[in-house]
């Protein structure tokens, strides 16, 4: 009994056992026992989310509730309490083949609610139970028909697809279903092995790609700087300065450079060696030029 319901019982039964105390007569206190047992079985509170189906002699009298109600206890039978509130069912296909034969376990979630009581209460016998079974079977039949790359990456597209063949199979029964989300995908672990492997190799090609379009890019470059030097003899100065500065400015180190280099540090030999196009010659060379040396007397 719902707390109206049995707070009226008490105050009948406690009314008609004082009446029937104070007068010495059993009699006076029969009517308000009576009542309380009437009150008892004829006044039904539902609460706000609650719908209750009653029945009059076997034939369908009304849907009640929210709120207080009066049925007849011998004709009138309450058949079903139907909660109306968001209810969830976990569900879920083990070793489905998806369709390229995949193997995968799949746990999912559906959220529903009863719209109509009426229906849900006359037109299946569980509503509930059925909820479950159509949800496994939609699930399954959702698996086969889909990729499993499709089932991985897009899970947004296949949990709308589900949710309507659900909706459109429970709809008949006064149950509209809210969502249903994909919470797992498991697949066999010597297939994860393969996916990485092929995502690793993926990811080294995509690598390689981006480091030869670099090479290319840095070649343009040097090929330009080239150019510029070869136009600008003063540029390629300040470079052996800056080279040479970057050389020698730690300390406690002792680097050995070509002269070539120390000659870059004077404008006039750099001007002269740009205007020929020809590198400073080793000592020997020159002396080559100059002919052999007159022998010792």
């Amino acid at each position: 009994m719902n707390p109206i319901t049995s707070f009226i019982v008490i105050v009948l039964v406690l009314a008609g056992a004082g009446l029937g105390e104070t007068t010495r007569s059993p009699l006076l206190a029969a009517p308000f026992l009576l009542a309380a047992v009437l009150v008892a079985l004829s006044l039904k509170m539902a609460n706000t989310w609650q719908k209750f189906v009653i029945l009059r002699a076997g034939k369908l009298y009304g849907v009640k509730g929210p709120g207080l109600f009066l049925i007849f206890p011998v004709i009138d039978t309450v058949v079903a309490v139907i909660d109306e509130r968001i209810q969830t069912t976990a569900f879920n296909a083990e070793q489905a083949l998806t369709r390229d034969t995949v193997p995968v376990n799949v746990d999912a979630i559906i959220f529903w609610h009863v719209h109509d009581a009426q229906k849900a209460a006359l037109e299946i016998t569980d509503y509930r139970q059925a909820i479950d079974r159509v949800a496994q079977t939609s699930l399954r039949e959702m698996i086969g028909s889909s990729m499993l790359s499709s089932l991985l990456a897009d899970r947004r597209t296949a949990d709308e697809a589900l949710r309507k063949e659900i909706a459109e199979k429970t709809g008949h029964w006064g149950v509209s279903v809210t969502s249903v989300e994909i919470r797992d995908v498991a697949i066999p672990e010597a297939l994860q092995d393969a996916m990485s492997r092929q995502a690793q190799a993926e990811r080294e090609k995509q690598a390689r790609v981006i480091l030869g379009s670099a090479e290319v890019e840095i070649a343009a470059q040097f090929v330009q700087a080239a150019k510029t030097y070869g136009d600008h003899p003063a540029a390629l100065q300040l470079r052996a300065m800056n080279i040479i500065y970057e050389t020698t400015k730690e300390r406690g180190t002792t680097i050995l450079m070509p002269s070539s280099m120390v000659d870059s540090m004077n404008p006039v030999a750099a001007f002269a060696l740009a205007q020929t196009g020809s590198t400073p010659a080793a000592p020997q060379a020159r002396a080559a030029k100059r002919g052999p040396l007159p022998p010792k007397a």
